[in-house]
């Protein structure tokens, strides 16, 4: 089955058996269902309400997907894309110093307000944040703090040991522009050369070209304190809970409903077929196909989901009366 909008792609809608699904049957279902769980009550939809309120009384993990969902693969006709993404830690202070200069900003109200608000450039370069007491904390690094946005959340250690965490505050509405691609547009790299480790390591070796490269991103996010969140807990997601390493992902909420179950078949270096819950987004996941897995965080994770830029397939887990709807021609 098939529907679409005028001037958009296609969306197509595959249901699936669950012994279609590649490693399936070696899963760790008890896993995934306890991070369903945990934001399984905020999602609104009665259907999904009705099958929380199921998933807190079972025991049996396997038998409660396999009973109450179906597989559906969504397609939109662009080629499938599994990314990675992780909580930074970044060296920082309450207050500017000769070492701290560069600021995390909250959100100014106007730029709730109107939308789109100013550029990446003219929020940095025009005076607009400057006197207003909208800085969290300042860091030591401009290029980590780029990156910071690019990830939505992470920690900051002060000098005294202490950390604060931030997450995601808001955004000025701007497209997110890729200096990834910007760099294989102006022949400095390929495309298989381009990894976030390759593009800080350019900034930092060129310190004028590289500003400029950060400016050509017209996105720019601002962020909030939640250093109320545990320490052994993950960073909030989207849906304001935290996430779990290697069962939480970023999606589109145009396709993947926020706290759904989704299978992951991850191809590349590193293959990965897991079940997942959709609990965060991200201004570059765009499309049916599109996911960003959360590594966890400090340096490590960073450097493992850097590398990741893999095809492969992932499959949304519908309530079987949606899967339903969406092909009602299939027979189990």
């Amino acid at each position: 089955m098939s529907a679409s909008a005028e001037g958009e792609a296609e969306t197509s809608y595959t249901v699936l058996d669950f012994d279609e699904l590649e490693g399936w049957a070696e899963d760790d279902h008890f896993a995934a269902l306890e991070v369903f769980r945990s934001t399984c009550a905020d999602m609104n939809d009665p259907d999904w309400r009705v099958l929380c309120n199921v998933a807190s009384a079972t025991d049996d993990a396997r038998g409660f997907f396999e009973l109450l969902f179906r597989p559906v693969v969504i397609g939109d006709g662009a080629e499938p894309l599994f990314t990675g993404y992780f909580e930074p830690e970044l060296d920082g202070a309450p207050f500017r110093s000769g070492r701290y200069r560069y600021p995390i900003y909250a959100m100014p109200p106007e730029a709730r307000l109107n939308r789109p608000w100013l550029t990446r450039r003219d929020i940095l370069k025009s005076g607009v944040m400057d006197g207003r007491g909208l800085e969290i904390a300042w860091v030591d690094d401009p290029v980590e703090l780029f990156f910071l946005q690019i990830q939505g959340s992470g920690r900051v250690r002060f000098p005294d040991g202490r950390h604060i965490r931030v997450g995601y505050g808001g955004s000025n509405g701007h497209d997110y522009r890729s200096i990834g691609k910007e760099l294989v547009r102006r022949g400095l790299f390929t495309v298989h050369q381009v990894s976030a480790q390759v593009i800080k390591a350019w900034v930092r070796n060129n310190p004028m070209l590289g500003e400029e490269l950060l400016l050509h991103n017209n996105s720019y996010v601002f962020f909030r304190e939640v250093s109320e969140v545990p320490a052994e807990k993950g960073p909030l997601g989207a849906m304001n809970r935290s996430i779990t390493a290697m069962r939480s992902i970023a999606v589109d909420p145009k396709y993947t409903p926020l706290g759904a179950p989704v299978w992951i078949e991850k191809k590349g270096e590193t293959p990965l077929n897991r079940l997942m819950i959709a609990q965060d987004t991200g201004s570059a996941i765009k499309g049916a196909q599109r996911a960003d897995i959360f590594y966890g965080t400090g340096d490590e994770a960073g450097r493992t989901a850097g590398g990741i830029k893999d095809t492969g397939r992932m499959v949304v887990l519908m309530p079987i009366q949606r899967a339903y709807a969406f092909a009602p021609d299939w027979v189990q």
